[in-house]
């Protein structure tokens, strides 16, 4: 956990603030001490490489959020019947972002997508960020993550680009690899053609799925 001389008291307070969102959230799912533990650990992951800590707090409770809410699918709380997808890659700042802000924006309320990276970066690909709102979906306010076992145990489908050997594999786990090339320093021009052909591959995986895409 956390040590608390390690957080200003701006922190401290964020981090109480969030804490007691998620006890709410999750209500008679979750313990205290669950999500006082994933709330913590989810804010060390991105205390070592963050160059923008009063961010930190607000980071960590959407991710904690987010491993609570699979967590409580794997064990068995969750009975919404969604599919969900993880979208995996190396530094979840570009292709998987990408495959995952087309998902959420076609599935709507139809489907759960997730994303993470083997070795997370600092921040979303600005070219990817800029080739996506050329199609009107915004994923500025995304965020480079790992993926924890939670995560991956809950998907029902985890697309794989580029992470090889990298990428965690579970048994009974539905897999699908993508190869399509890396937009890391690449200019919007050169981002476009890759863009679209997540597109074309998140529609495609949306029909397998039976979730009407919704524009």
């Amino acid at each position: 956990m956390t040590e608390t001389h390690e957080l200003s008291i701006d922190q401290q307070v964020a981090l109480s603030t969030a804490a007691a969102r998620l006890k709410r959230e999750f209500d008679g799912v979750f313990g205290k001490e669950t999500i006082e533990l994933f709330l913590h650990t989810s804010y060390d992951q991105f205390a070592s490489r963050s160059t923008i800590p009063n961010f930190l707090p607000l980071l960590a409770e959407r991710f904690a959020r987010q491993r609570l809410q699979a967590l409580a699918k794997v064990e068995g709380h969750a009975h919404d019947g969604k599919p969900t997808v993880l979208f995996l890659c190396v530094h979840n700042a570009g292709r998987s972002q990408m495959a995952l802000g087309f998902f959420q924006h076609l599935a709507g309320e139809g489907a759960v997508a997730w994303s993470g990276g083997s070795e997370p970066g600092h921040e979303i690909n600005p070219s990817a960020i800029e080739a996506m709102a050329e199609r009107g979906i915004d994923i500025s306010r995304e965020f480079p993550k790992p993926w924890t076992d939670e995560i991956v145990q809950a998907a029902d489908v985890v697309i794989t680009m580029g992470c090889g050997d990298a990428c965690p594999v579970f048994p009974g786990k539905r897999y699908l690899d993508w190869t399509l090339d890396d937009p890391a320093g690449m200019g919007v021009e050169a981002v476009r053609p890759i863009r679209d052909e997540i597109e074309r591959r998140v529609r495609a995986l949306l029909e397998e799925l039976n979730v009407p895409a919704q524009h």
